[in-house]
């Protein structure tokens, strides 16, 4: 073998062994895409932190649903998370532009801070918003500024003009959605994931994982929640076509196909049997004989002697 054959051999078996890494390393999201995006990594005993699916893209598990997470931040209202250790996955660190948006470009100075919070047509940003004069949120109630700090862009906005992280979007989309904040505070709403105990570390996912904030409405759909593609079901082990195998509740169960087909055989041989059967001759009835029958000498079916 030559040299270059050598190093074709070498080159390809590097590629195999690294074409599970380049997988394995390709980001999926968690609820929503592009937005609670996330790159599997290897955690403890060499498991991956997260599996994704091939189909969708999207988590089929956790190998940690801790991993990465920082603690949820002091809420105004006691609530569900009270009672035991609440996590999130902070979010700013994400954003790439997050750092540079109060410096580079909203300071305050270039360009200045609006005098309203009047909407108006925006010359940036149409890849977050398309159209700033047709918000897919608050059916033309709300602007940009109504979340958004008009001076510290990197920051939300409550309702007293003070800023509030990215990593706690609850504390702006309770301004508003005052019921669904509530079931989300107290874990009737949303989606948690960690520690079955009720005083267990568990992970919260924020409004804005699931939901997108400037397209809530979604046009004419109206839905406040973007569908997903439902992940395929998973195959039957040993070839098998149906499920009928885990059903015991014979009660309950729907039969397949060939048992289907065996039952109606059998119900069709049921019925041929009693169609060739002969009637049986059933007895004659015992009762007394009527005044007539004994004047005729008739036998009295009850004493069984003539009269």
């Amino acid at each position: 073998m030559n040299r270059y054959a050598f190093g074709s051999v070498v080159l390809a078996l590097s590629c195999v062994a690294a074409s599970p890494v380049f997988a394995q390393d390709k980001p999926c999201f968690e609820s929503r895409k592009d937005a609670s995006e996330l790159t599997p990594h290897k955690i403890r005993d060499g498991l991956p932190s997260v599996k994704c699916s091939p189909k969708t893209g999207a988590v089929l598990w956790w190998g940690d649903p801790l991993d990465g997470t920082v603690g949820m931040g002091e809420m105004p209202t006691p609530g569900d998370y009270s009672g035991g250790v609440a996590v999130v996955r902070p979010r700013e660190d994400k954003l790439s532009l997050m750092a540079l948006c109060g410096v580079a470009c909203h300071n305050g100075i270039s360009p200045p801070p609006p005098k309203d919070k009047n909407p108006r047509s925006l010359a940036m940003h149409q890849d977050v918003v398309a159209d700033a004069l047709n918000l897919q949120h608050g059916r033309g109630a709300i602007w940009c500024l109504d979340c958004h700090h008009p001076t510290t862009r990197n920051k939300l906005i409550d309702n007293f003009g003070k800023p509030i992280s990215f990593n706690e979007p609850q504390k702006l989309c309770g301004k508003c959605h005052g019921p669904i904040y509530r079931d989300w505070r107290d874990g009737i709403h949303g989606k948690r994931i960690g520690e079955w105990a009720s005083n267990g570390k568990k992970r919260w996912f924020v409004c804005t994982e699931c939901h997108n904030p400037h397209d809530v409405q979604q046009g004419a759909r109206n839905s406040g929640f973007a569908q997903i593609e439902p992940e395929r079901a998973p195959e039957l082990p040993k070839g098998l076509k149906s499920a009928d195998h885990e059903r015991h509740d014979k009660h309950s169960a729907t039969p397949s196909g060939e048992a289907g087909l065996l039952g109606r055989l059998m119900q069709w041989l049921q019925r041929m049997v009693n169609v060739a059967r002969p009637d049986p001759v059933l007895p004659a009835p015992r009762g007394h004989a009527t005044e007539a029958g004994r004047g005729a000498g008739i036998p009295d079916q009850t004493l069984g002697v003539k009269r």
